[in-house]
């Protein structure tokens, strides 16, 4: 069962120790299926170095487990609030990491402001960061609280979750996302990127402001809406 999608989310896991997003097994990848509204998933606490395409596993938007001979990653609860909801509006693939410097905002407690145009190029304004759970919020289905969470707090502050394909969750780690596996593994390196430029940006000048709002607009829709014209998209 789907095949085709296991290599697929296999080759996107393998690209996290790739570009340094994760150390040990502290991350994941998976990509959902619109035409069978499955999707498949990391299995947990698996070696990079010893995990096969064959090894990945997959999941039903009710969390049960279709296929797979090993249990999928602990993060699979999260994945699904997030299918649930965003699935339709094109969110396909899903990342969850502990990159270092992300999570060092996330453990701060606070959102990565646009301090430039690399940020603007991916993110329409800050990326989030969403209030810790509540102690019976962790004790009880913490995984699926920690979507539930995500989403409400997007539809809360009004992001649009194309916009902005990321998250911190507070004293936790990082989840980002995209239409299918690959993006979602993009938008986390360009997460870990800019959380460096916005540490290293305000450790030189702690006074900084986000970038003027017109050059985040710029950078922006240049690359995303009707009018982009960035890279070599074909304009009708």
């Amino acid at each position: 069962m789907l095949e085709e999608l296991k290599k697929k989310v296999y080759e996107a896991n393998i690209l996290l120790p790739k570009y340094g997003l994760v150390t040990f097994t502290w991350g994941n990848v998976s990509e959902f299926d619109p035409e069978t509204r499955l999707f498949v998933i990391k299995p947990s606490g698996v070696d990079y170095d010893v995990m096969k395409p064959e090894d990945m596993v997959v999941m039903d938007l009710d969390g049960n487990k279709v296929e797979g001979d090993l249990n999928p990653s602990s993060d699979t609860p999260t994945h699904v609030e997030i299918y649930k909801a965003w699935a339709d509006k094109g969110v396909k693939g899903i990342v969850h990491t502990h990159s270092s410097y992300a999570t060092s905002w996330a453990q701060a407690g606070r959102g990565i402001p646009c301090y430039g145009t690399t940020h603007a190029d991916y993110f329409y304004g800050e990326i989030p960061c969403v209030r810790c759970l509540t102690k019976e919020e962790i004790e009880d289905a913490y995984e699926e609280n920690t979507g539930h969470l995500i989403v409400g707090e997007f539809e809360r502050m009004g992001k649009d979750p194309i916009a902005v394909p990321a998250v911190l969750c507070r004293n936790h780690g990082v989840f980002s996302w995209g239409k299918d596996g690959n993006e979602a593994v993009h938008n986390s390196v360009v997460t870990e990127e800019v959380a460096k430029m916005a540490y290293r940006c305000e450790t030189i000048n702690p006074r900084v402001q986000p970038a003027p709002q017109e050059l985040q607009d710029k950078h922006y829709y240049r690359k995303h809406g009707a009018n982009a014209y960035y890279g070599q998209a074909k304009k009708s």
